[in-house]
């Protein structure tokens, strides 16, 4: 399928061939007819990809203040690799989606299979989109008009929050096409419009709406043109709607309004208010948010998880489903809103019209699909044929998952080391054709059954969430594939055990395959140095892990215990795993104490390890610090010597005969070597570069000291 993305390091926008979404449970997966682009939204990101690197950073202090926090803790050229590979990440464009649904999720019910729908889909033939972010389109909408059904919720969450009844004087400032249905909707409430737009076509659109319209550069006093429009009371509201930088709509606004007037910020303005002006008048002003309450609310757009009618009247699906009655009801009139239409093939000139000086205002993009439709074989995308011819005694890889971490450090990496890298599978696609055009995989998919088919795929790297990463091992070993699974290895003991169980089968083949887990710290070139030196002394040695973890909130994936675990199964299991290899032995006791944070959450824990030749460590893995400290120190005890490694930049040496300081210009943290090791392994025949014994005592491990600290 076609699908329109944007390039936020150049702002280039274009159109790429992607193979179609996968259907999640509680979703909808649509075909789409048609899409609006949104002039202000989309503009605005166009604009800001377009920006140079320090406009980008003027745009953006917060993000240009974690930047220059990273460069003090992990070192400039780290903080420029992942800067550079964040902006080089491609955005789906748009949120306005017509279309007709091909199949609908475990846990849908409102939606069939042939139902006309509004959704907040992007620019794409098919789009995946949760239930609660779709509404039927009533037989007597057409297409062309259901399309601005969101940007009309925008504008419609606007008036809920004004609150106006008939016969009030509303003035609206600006008359984009969010503008233009908000003074429609406002006219079918029973009230008088004023608005104010320089451009002369859109005054005139307005005016025929029914509202008196105002050019700002030909009045010589806004103020005044208003009071008269109200009677000389002042106006009962203004609903803000214009895009700029300037402070002078709020400043225009309050001055309009009579007393106790209210004003709703829908746009973007400056924010500098005249107390003056409110106190005076005891005004209310307040910023409407997207589409209405649920907005960005994972339980409701995510999980599915509806407020209760009686309490929310007015959700994001129930102002889509409002504004579609208006629309099939005669009151909005959308026609003269459309001024241009592109197939999605041309949907880069739709781009460069819109941010060109030619006049614009809604810019639809029409998808023809062919009459065969859509099947199974649109989940994959040949990419380049010659990559997918096998090399005899090379890895031959198949990725699933092209995440944060896939995509930016493991996919780089496999490439790195030359591995060959066959299919990529990721869940909607757009990544996956990034990825497999910048690192040259063969194929990509959104069907993780095209991994396992290929029968020339020997090896499986695993970066998916952590709820499918022991399914996908254990199924990977099975079919006699070796397996890299970024970690952790399982969620739970059941999960771990069916694993084990796998690995113990798939010993039993005439070539048995390798199993390893992503604990890369080990093969850092700072934690081989300590590990060669602490080999020296055979005494037992005393470790402190400190980890400044940072704050992650409670509502994101990997706090879910169903899917991301918890942090201490994903994340401190790195730490247990890294005093395991430094110490060389197995743990022998285990003892933990966690401090609950926002929303309960325990991820802040110390975590006590005792080994069988008497060594003794303590991770102390904290997310209430701050990013400035650096995030990662390890220290070592032994024999009257000291070893600290900062944050995998700076080793030191206190006490070793022949050894002070080792400083890298980057930092390490052993992704290359560990990738390096496995595919050598692989190719020679050899063993994995982790034992199987030492991958399952950590894992086993981390979900008791987990499981430990939630029951506490």
């Amino acid at each position: 399928m076609q699908q329109l993305i944007l390039n936020v390091g150049t702002g280039e926008a274009k159109v790429v061939d992607t193979p179609i979404p996968c259907l999640y449970d509680g979703h909808v997966l649509i075909r789409t007819n048609c899409t609006l682009v949104s002039p202000g939204t989309e503009r605005m990101l166009v604009d800001f990809g377009r920006a140079s690197m320090l406009e980008k950073a003027r745009q953006q202090p917060d993000k240009a203040r974690m930047v220059l926090d990273k460069m003090r803790t992990d070192g400039v050229l780290t903080t420029i690799e992942a800067t550079r590979s964040k902006l080089d990440q491609p955005l789906a464009l748009g949120y306005c989606n017509v279309g007709t649904v091909m199949q609908v999720g475990k846990d849908v019910s409102d939606f069939g299979v042939g139902d006309r729908v509004v959704s907040n889909g992007s620019h794409a033939g098919v789009v995946t989109v949760p239930k609660n972010l779709c509404a039927r389109v009533p037989d007597a909408v057409e297409d062309e008009a259901a399309v601005f059904t969101v940007l009309g919720a925008i504008g419609l969450q606007g008036l809920r929050l004004v609150q106006p009844t008939i016969g009030e004087t509303v003035v609206v400032i600006g008359l984009g096409t969010i503008g233009l249905l908000t003074v429609q909707m406002l006219r079918a409430h029973g009230c008088r419009v004023m608005a104010l737009e320089l451009d002369s076509e859109r005054r005139d659109m307005a005016r025929g709406f029914g509202a008196t319209v105002v050019d700002p550069s030909e009045d010589d006093d806004l103020i005044c043109r208003a009071v008269e429009f109200s009677r000389g009371r002042g106006v009962d509201a203004v609903i803000i709607t214009a895009s700029t930088s300037s402070s002078e709509p709020i400043s225009q606004a309050a001055k309009m309004c009579r007393k106790r007037g209210r004003i709703v910020l829908i746009g973007v303005t400056g924010l500098t208010l005249s107390r003056h002006d409110f106190y005076e008048k005891e005004l209310t002003f307040q910023v409407s948010c997207s589409y209405g309450p649920g907005r960005y609310d994972e339980n409701y757009e995510q999980h599915g998880h509806d407020y209760p009618i009686g309490f929310v009247r007015w959700t994001e699906q129930r102002n889509f489903e409002a504004v579609l009655d208006l629309m099939a009801s005669g009151a909005l009139d959308l026609k003269p809103l459309i001024t241009h239409r592109f197939p999605i093939e041309r949907a880069d000139e739709a781009y460069s019209l819109l941010t060109s000086r030619e006049r614009s205002l809604g810019i639809v993009l029409e998808y023809l699909h062919d009459k065969a439709g859509l099947s199974d074989d649109s989940r994959t995308v040949v990419l380049a044929r010659s990559s997918l011819a096998a090399e005899p005694g090379k890895p031959v890889v198949g990725c699933i998952g092209a995440g944060n971490f896939g995509g930016r450090v493991l996919i780089p990496e496999l490439a790195k080391a030359g591995a060959q890298l066959h299919t990529l599978v990721t869940n909607n696609g757009l990544s996956g054709v990034h990825y497999g055009k910048k690192f040259h995989f063969g194929k990509v998919s959104t069907s993780a059954d095209e991994l396992f088919e290929q029968r020339g795929i020997n090896t499986l790297v695993v970066a998916t969430r952590h709820d499918s990463h022991a399914r996908l091992a254990a199924r990977a070993l099975r079919s006699g594939r070796h397996v890299y699974v970024e970690k952790p290895l399982a969620l739970d003991l059941e999960q771990l055990a069916d694993i084990e169980a796998a690995y113990s089968d798939s010993a039993r083949l005439d070539a048995p395959p390798l199993l390893m887990v992503g604990f890369n710290r080990r093969f850092s070139p700072h934690v081989q140095r300590m590990k060669q030196l602490m080999n020296s002394s055979e005494d037992p040695k005393s470790l402190a892990l400190l980890i400044n973890a940072g704050a992650i909130p409670p509502n994101h994936w990997t706090q879910n215990v169903a899917v991301g675990g918890g942090r201490i199964i994903g994340e401190a299991c790195h730490f247990i795993d890294l005093a395991r290899f430094l110490v060389g032995q197995p743990v022998v006791e285990v003892k933990t104490v966690g401090m609950r944070g926002r929303g309960g959450i325990v991820d802040t824990a110390q975590i006590s390890l005792k080994f069988g030749d008497g060594s003794i460590a303590s991770i102390q893995y904290f997310a209430n610090g701050h990013r400035s400290f650096p995030k990662e120190r390890i220290e070592v005890f032994a024999s009257g010597r000291i070893l600290q490694l900062d944050n995998f930049r700076t080793l030191r040496g206190f006490g070793w005969p022949g050894f002070g300081r080792d400083r890298a210009w980057k930092q390490d943290k052993g992704h290359s070597g560990s990738i390096q090791a496995f595919l050598s392994a692989v190719s020679s025949g050899g063993h994995s570069p982790i034992p199987a014994d030492e991958i399952f005592e950590v894992s086993r491990i981390a979900i008791e000291v987990a499981e430990c600290l939630r029951s506490n």
